[in-house]
């Protein structure tokens, strides 16, 4: 499906980055893996005709100069990109807390990781795309963006829906809709995949009272949300545009 096909992935190294990498891999496409802190051993079990399609780059999402050099430097070695994809992922020390614990300052630091970078990565890709002649831009929100949480199978475990989650991803869904809309004539698609909720290890008790909501297999791994990437990335979905797609299993029905 991605044969040819040149895509930059942001936050490769991340639950769902990793099998994003893998996926696009199988089906032809040349990778750029941007992380914090690129690491190749979650690769070496790769074919190695698929090894000398994927290269590494170190950035940080949260730093704009950084995020304006990658996409420079791909310009300088005469690099064109096709696509890029962002699931990067940053956040605070203090993620992780329950609403009325939150420190205004700690909201505002993983809001600005969060969905400030989110911005800077889709405010450069605009621009190189723009530059280049299109392109095509696909944004990772969550099914928490779409819908309010179901608070209820969090209780008696040591887990909560962050406020701060929830607020960025559902920007990240209004975001991808403008960018669309304000590129119009550019020839640059912007779309948006939502996942549910993808296995890491979370408790028993809490995966039981997530699967109840769903249809059929319940809680995702990262290869589940693959597919509709690599369907947005290939030119089956030449024509979709400004859309937020949902992988849910249901869970939000």
């Amino acid at each position: 499906m991605l044969r040819k096909k040149s895509i930059l992935i942001m936050g490769g190294t991340g639950l769902i980055g990793q099998m994003l990498v893998r996926a696009c891999l199988e089906h032809g496409a040349k990778i750029l893996c941007g992380a914090r802190q690129p690491d190749p051993e979650l690769f070496a079990d790769l074919p190695s005709d698929q090894l000398r399609r994927l290269t590494y780059q170190a950035v940080d999402v949260t730093d704009p100069q950084a995020v304006d050099n990658l996409f420079a430097s791909v310009k300088d070695e005469d690099g064109i990109l096709d696509a890029v994809v962002n699931c990067s992922f940053p956040r605070g020390s203090d993620f992780g807390t329950k609403f009325e614990d939150v420190l205004y300052s700690n909201f505002c630091e993983n809001v600005t990781k969060h969905l400030g970078s989110a911005f800077l990565v889709c405010q450069s890709a605009a621009k190189y795309f723009s530059e280049v002649g299109s392109g095509n831009i696909i944004n990772i929100s969550s099914i928490y963006g779409v819908m309010n949480p179901r608070f209820e199978i969090y209780e008696d475990t040591p887990m909560t829906k962050e406020v701060e989650y929830s607020v960025c991803k559902s920007a990240i869904i209004h975001l991808t809709g403008y960018l669309a809309k304000y590129l119009k004539g550019r020839d640059i698609r912007v779309n948006c995949v939502s996942p549910g909720g993808v296995l890491n290890g979370e408790p028993d008790q809490f995966v039981d009272r997530y699967n109840a909501h769903c249809m059929n297999k319940g809680m995702l791994g990262g290869d589940d949300v693959a597919g509709t990437v690599l369907f947005l990335l290939s030119d089956h979905a030449r024509y979709v545009n400004g859309q937020n797609i949902v992988v849910d299993d249901g869970f939000s029905l």
